[in-house]
């Protein structure tokens, strides 16, 4: 199925009957890495698997979004259900969508019980070389702020296509292009430590004790500046836990939706 928000066609697909369980998936993933996980846990629930706008079957946003962008749309997409608030189940980026929508008042009208695994948002631990890099990128850049106009843009775009500058971003930044490259900066800019005293549903984070992309100590920080958040670990998992441990991961999330 599909559903329009502000000219957006965002593609969802739902399994089982029950109680809505929104699945938010992880940057550069789409509902369909989840379906496993969702096809586990469909019995007694009503799974909605939503492709957000630039990842799998639904087109990139007109415009540059935030991540508020990404939450406005949840929480449309929950109102038109008309059932009452939903159950969250966010992986990584979807983490960072979930801690945007439930720190907003009246969120419990929208959002019931959550859990999070691998959730980003968190401002991380830095090694020297990444401000090296995020400091040489400054100052390649600044010189060229001097410039008309015109010849600012050219010499960016030129600055941005060599070798150099692309040695200093990111390999996710590097596989972007137009607005998701824009949306991807503004999202990895933006730390959600602020949001996460104000997000009162009751929490689960669910942790591969390997994750590398997202560590334990961010899950860390979440559990201990929540006010109803638990932090339990997989062992022998990593950022994607509920693929790494299946049937554990399934388990766990279970006995937690339906206790």
């Amino acid at each position: 199925m599909e559903f329009n928000f502000e000219g957006n066609t965002v593609a969802v697909e739902k399994l089982g009957t029950g109680k809505p369980l929104l699945f938010l998936h992880g940057w550069g993933s789409s509902g369909a890495v989840m379906k496993p996980l969702a096809a586990a846990l469909k019995v007694n629930r009503e799974i909605h698997l939503i492709d957000l706008p630039g990842f799998g079957r639904s087109p990139s946003p007109v415009r540059p979004w935030h991540i508020d962008d990404y939450a406005d749309l949840v929480a449309a997409y929950i109102r038109h259900l008309g059932q009452g608030p939903v159950d969250l189940l966010a992986h990584s980026f979807g983490g960072r969508i979930t801690l945007k929508l439930c720190a907003r008042p009246h969120s419990a009208e929208l959002v019931n019980l959550i859990l999070i695994t691998g959730g980003a948002g968190m401002k991380p631990r830095r090694k020297p070389s990444f401000y090296v890099k995020k400091y040489t990128a400054k100052s390649l850049k600044a010189p060229l702020q001097l410039l008309p106009q015109p010849l600012r843009d050219a010499a960016l775009t030129k600055l941005r296509a060599s070798a150099l500058w692309k040695a200093l971003g990111s390999s996710d930044y590097q596989a972007l292009q137009g607005v998701m490259r824009e949306i991807f900066v503004k999202t990895v800019s933006e730390y959600l430590e602020g949001c996460l005293p104000h997000v009162r549903q009751s929490t689960l984070l669910l942790w591969g004790a390997n994750d590398d992309a997202t560590p334990l100590y961010q899950a860390e920080r979440m559990r201990d500046a929540m006010p109803n958040a638990a932090l339990v670990t997989i062992e022998n998992a990593g950022h994607y836990a509920f693929l790494d441990q299946p049937h554990r991961f399934k388990a766990i999330a279970e006995a937690f939706f339906n206790a």
